[in-house]
């Protein structure tokens, strides 16, 4: 039951003594214990680590401070080109978000506004690389992944840990290998520096919580090694 292995969780410590005082090893022949946090499979497409630019079909939020009436929700069109009030039809395809907001401010600059001040964020992306954040967060559900993006972001996408979280109960399902794989983290040891920040890749699931972990393992209970290290799901 998960209750047992809940209560065999330390913070960065190899999980013993739960079920019958075993422990997974190189010995085990029911489970492969990866040795490494691993990257999907090839054929799912990682996040680049470059800055993320915007394409075609991406859905866009344009913020001018202190002017709400010239904010901006919207498509960029199959041209690359995206409409703002004012600062009329930009081409944005092929730019980050920063080298947009940029163009908006030089357009709105002078006879409109002394001194723009332009937030863009991606709301949506057409690439279709998405990730799915369930469990205890303020706003389950499926979020697109844009630029690299770490476990603190995922989160932080969902709004944030609700507050009835376990923070240290983290759970990161992936494919690898054609093998759906799990593991464990520690939010609070990565958020004060004590462990990485692991890498966030399209097709993974983060599920924060007690509750909707047992919704996602059905009630098996799942022998995690240790924190960070990704084994099949059985």
């Amino acid at each position: 039951m998960l209750v047992r292995f809940g209560a065999c969780v330390g913070a960065i410590l190899v999980f013993a003594g739960c079920g019958a005082g075993t422990q997974l090893d190189s010995s085990s022949t029911a489970v492969h214990v990866a040795t490494a946090l691993p990257p999907p499979d090839s054929t799912v497409v990682p996040i680049e680590t470059a800055p993320y630019h915007i394409v075609p079909g991406d859905e866009l939020v344009v913020s001018v401070f202190g002017a709400s009436d010239l904010d901006r929700d919207g498509l960029v069109d199959g041209a690359g080109n995206f409409s703002m009030p004012l600062a009329g039809t930009i081409h944005v395809a092929g730019q980050t978000p920063q080298e947009v907001s940029a163009m908006i401010e030089d357009k709105l600059r002078g006879n409109y506004l002394k001194h723009p001040r332009v937030a863009l964020n991606v709301k949506q992306s057409a690439n279709q690389q998405t990730i799915t954040v369930d469990g205890e967060v303020q706003q389950p559900g499926i979020y697109p992944v844009v630029g690299r993006m770490t476990l603190q972001q995922a989160i932080a996408t969902a709004h944030g840990a609700s507050q009835q979280a376990n923070i240290r109960k983290v759970i990161v399902f992936r494919t690898v290998s054609n093998q759906k794989l799990a593991a464990m983290f520690d939010l609070k040891s990565i958020r004060s520096g004590q462990v990485a920040d692991p890498q966030i890749y399209g097709n993974d699931i983060v599920v924060v919580g007690e509750s909707a972990i047992q919704k996602f393992l059905k009630n098996a209970y799942l022998p995690f090694t240790a924190l960070g290290r990704f084994i099949p799901v059985l």
